[in-house]
């Protein structure tokens, strides 16, 4: 799709920015370390651990004998998303070098971040396993509370550790409970080592990625799937998580260097995965709209 620059006109001191926050699932990535790379192309291996039990302890012969099993599961990158954008030297230059210099910090306020994190959402949602609450829609923010009770009591009793629960709530629920400031709803709150707030644009069970090339999704970007819900809130437990971007290359190059035309240009691209340990789907609670 074209690029529509409209030149400045030279009283013009005030740039008219989209309101966007930056990505709320940042603090759920994981440590590189505990990556391999996979025998084949888009491939990614990580550690699973079982332990045997307790036997019985003999005075004569001593201890059981127990086992350690670890293994390197597989999965695939499941994200492959990138632009260019390209901005003519001479409408950088009337737009007083604002066109080029404001469009990657615009690209990944406004793009990069939001789907970032409605990816995130989408496809830990979409996981078998995870617990679930039957879905609907809260009346007040004491509905809300009674829910996060009943997660609270089935995560405790999954034996999900509190320490490092994240709690993904839409703004509107997490402002309500906080004007209830009572005892019941403050120690709710302390329960959590983060209570974090997600536009409900970027909180769905499932979305659509558009190609930016068919029709209807030339500018790219991602939408609500036709089946997809308005999530209520998630509590992740961050160990239970496997986000890792495997490359992010961000380019610029000059008109120079440019062969097809006088204009800059910026690429940029983002590759990794999203996905959860098998043996810690426990560690994730989803609550969705009826």
């Amino acid at each position: 799709m074209a690029n529509n620059i409209v030149l400045a006109k030279n009283y013009t001191s005030l740039l008219d920015e989209v309101y966007k926050g930056a990505s709320v699932t940042a603090s759920l990535t994981s440590d590189s370390t505990l990556v391999r790379a996979g025998a084949n192309a888009g491939e990614i291996l990580y550690p699973q651990i079982e332990v045997s039990g307790l036997g019985d302890y003999n005075r004569k012969s001593g201890y059981t004998n127990g086992t350690v099993n670890l293994i390197w599961k597989t999965a695939n990158f499941n994200y492959d998303r990138g632009t260019k954008i390209s901005v003519d030297t001479m409408d950088d230059q009337e737009t007083f070098n604002i066109s080029f210099g404001m469009a990657g910090a615009e690209l990944q306020r406004t793009k990069v971040a939001p789907e970032a994190d409605a990816f995130t959402f989408a496809t830990l949602a979409g996981l078998d396993d995870i617990s679930k609450a039957s879905p609907a829609t809260y009346a007040d923010a004491l509905e809300f509370l009674a829910a996060l009770l009943v997660a609270k009591n089935k995560m405790d009793e999954d034996e999900v550790p509190e320490e490092g629960r994240i709690l993904y709530a839409t703004p509107t629920l997490i402002n309500g409970l906080m004007a209830l400031d009572t005892t019941k709803s403050k120690e709710v709150f302390n329960s959590f080592a983060v209570a974090q707030k997600v536009p409900q644009s970027r909180f769905y069970t499932a979305i659509d990625l558009l190609d930016g090339k068919a029709s209807g999704e030339e500018l790219g970007h991602y939408r609500k799937a036709a089946a997809g819900k308005d999530i209520n809130f998630m509590i992740v437990h961050k160990p239970a998580v496997f986000k890792w971007d495997k490359h992010i290359a961000g380019d610029i190059i000059q008109p120079s260097a440019n062969p097809n035309s006088d204009a800059y240009i910026l690429k940029y691209r983002k590759y990794g995965i999203v996905d959860a340990y098998k043996n810690k789907r426990a560690g994730i609670y989803l609550s969705y709209k009826a």
